[in-house]
């Protein structure tokens, strides 16, 4: 992580991957068969204000800030690519326009469907963050540390 776009992600492994992997497959679908161009994105881990409370950085504040234990998976041996909700927009407006199959809205490293007018696009902040290293900076943060 980061990865590209052409990368395949075809063998999902949690319910929840597969839910997004049916939902690419559904866009690219209607692209086809109506000829609707279709730009399916994909988010890596959201933060900001108005966050879901069962997002990591919610839980483990929460958790820090209350002196429960917070539930760190696979002993924080994991990698996550945090984005911030303004940048998330950012990209977002920055693609609205960018029609796809069209040539004059080439994109680098473009993973067009040569089938129908759909692309995925990955936005993230492309700077993964190591899960304890996250915790430690929200420990900082915070002045307490997890337990």
């Amino acid at each position: 992580m980061p990865f590209s776009e052409r990368q395949k992600a075809d063998t999902p492994l949690t319910i929840y991957a597969a839910t997004k992997k049916a939902g690419e497959a559904m866009g690219h679908a209607y692209a086809n068969l109506y000829d609707m161009p279709t730009t399916m994105f994909r988010f890596f881990t959201v933060y900001g204000p108005w966050g879901r409370p069962d997002m990591a950085l919610f839980k483990f504040t929460k958790g820090i800030l209350e002196g429960t234990p917070i539930d760190i998976y696979n002993r924080g041996d994991m990698w996550r690519d945090f984005t911030y909700i303004d940048d998330l927009v950012r990209g977002i407006r920055g693609l609205i326009d960018a029609v796809p199959g069209q040539d004059k809205d080439k994109i680098e490293d473009d993973n067009l469907s040569p089938a129908a007018p759909f692309r995925v696009v990955n936005i993230g902040n492309s700077n993964k963050v190591k899960l304890l290293d996250f915790v430690e900076a929200i420990e900082d943060v915070l002045g307490k540390k997890a337990i």
